[in-house]
């Protein structure tokens, strides 16, 4: 990949994305909470956070949120994660959250048999409400400089004028040679109020052509852009890697521009023991991650995020695909082990889980 150096850019990354406000029952349900740990949380964020807090890097976010006592909470919680916050816009408050408001998710962890749940409260949020011409993209991705631009079909899905935005950000990261990741991500609760899967496809195949790096699974890449590989859901749920290589095949062939595609390969034994590894498709070339069988989950959200980081940070720091791979899958293996959508790892953390480190104590 041709990406930019990093001495004629401020940022090594740029994410667009809602930051909500996470809910967290801990160990218990949601239905019968007393009382919530919080933390901050969103798809696209999580990635640069990420790469600021593990890995180092020069990150910032583009979002918005309503300028009252719970948007300030969020401000200060993303202060802690490092993530610049100079493309942070503020929307008036009416009293109500009538027009823009803060995005709420309650997600509880899951245990055994019991799967992880998640309940968003996020319509008409001030993130959502970003329209067209709101976001100087030449100051982004020309003045200040960036060598790579992250988001996803999370926020593209929360309003039209998000998705617009969405479509706006990646022709503008494009003209400056910025490296542009997305990552699918569809969510049919997302959807569901706007049409479904066939709307986000609509929004999807007017992105995905100004992509770099795909990021999916095969749900993904069948519903949410459409591509066909023929009725193969029981060789995916037994994690065939011949049907995900010939679904990634058909992306790449609907899709000549993209240079990566990146999938997360899990299978759920239970809420809290998945296998968990992934798969990289680059330059023709497939590769296979190291897995890890029977990886213990203390809170599953924000995995792919962090695997999502990892990788883009092998690619940022010119390692070959192979590590690229692998950090992703051990970052988002360790992200796994913690609460919160965020990682708490380190990079030696990571580099050591790539390179066979035990779990001994550290002292």
């Amino acid at each position: 990949m041709d990406i930019r150096d990093a001495d004629e850019c401020l940022w090594d990354e740029v994410s667009l994305g809602e930051v909500m406000l996470r809910m967290d029952p801990g160990g218990g349900r949601v239905r019968s909470a007393r009382s919530f740990t919080v933390w901050e949380g969103g798809g696209e964020y999580n990635v640069a956070r990420g790469l600021r807090r593990a890995f180092g890097k020069r990150t910032a976010i583009v979002t918005a949120l309503v300028e009252n006592e719970v948007g300030r909470l969020v401000e200060d919680l993303m202060l802690q994660g490092g993530v610049d916050l100079r493309y942070l816009r503020w929307v008036p408050y009416d009293g109500m959250g009538r027009s823009a408001r803060v995005g709420l998710n309650f997600t509880e962890r899951g245990f055994g048999v019991r799967g992880a749940v998640g309940t968003s409260d996020r319509a008409h949020s001030a993130a959502s409400g970003l329209k067209p011409g709101d976001i100087d993209w030449d100051r982004v991705f020309g003045e200040d400089g960036a060598r790579w631009f992250h988001t996803g079909g999370i926020y593209a899905g929360l309003s039209e004028s998000a998705a617009e935005v969405v479509l706006e950000a990646v022709r503008a990261a494009r003209r400056y040679g910025t490296i542009v990741s997305y990552d699918l991500n569809y969510r049919g609760s997302i959807w569901k109020a706007r049409g479904g899967p066939s709307a986000a496809r609509e929004v999807n195949q007017r992105v995905v052509p100004y992509v770099d790096v795909l990021l999916g699974n095969e749900e993904d890449f069948q519903v949410a852009l459409g591509v066909d590989a023929g009725d193969q859901r029981e060789r995916f749920t037994n994690l065939d890697i011949g049907s995900y290589e010939t679904l990634i095949e058909s992306v790449t062939s609907a899709y000549p521009n993209i240079e990566a595609v990146a999938t997360t390969l899990r299978e759920v034994r239970s809420a809290t023991v998945n296998d968990w590894s992934a798969l990289l498709w680059t330059n023709g070339t497939f590769f296979r991650s190291m897995e890890m069988r029977g990886l213990e989950i203390l809170d599953r959200v924000g995995g792919g995020d962090s695997f999502a980081s990892g990788l883009v940070f092998g690619f940022l720091d010119g390692r070959s695909p192979q590590m690229c791979l692998d950090l992703g899958v051990a970052h988002g293996a360790l992200a796994m082990t913690t609460p919160g959508d965020t990682s708490c790892a380190s990079r030696r953390e990571v580099e050591n889980l790539v390179a066979g480190g035990n779990q001994r104590v550290n002292r």
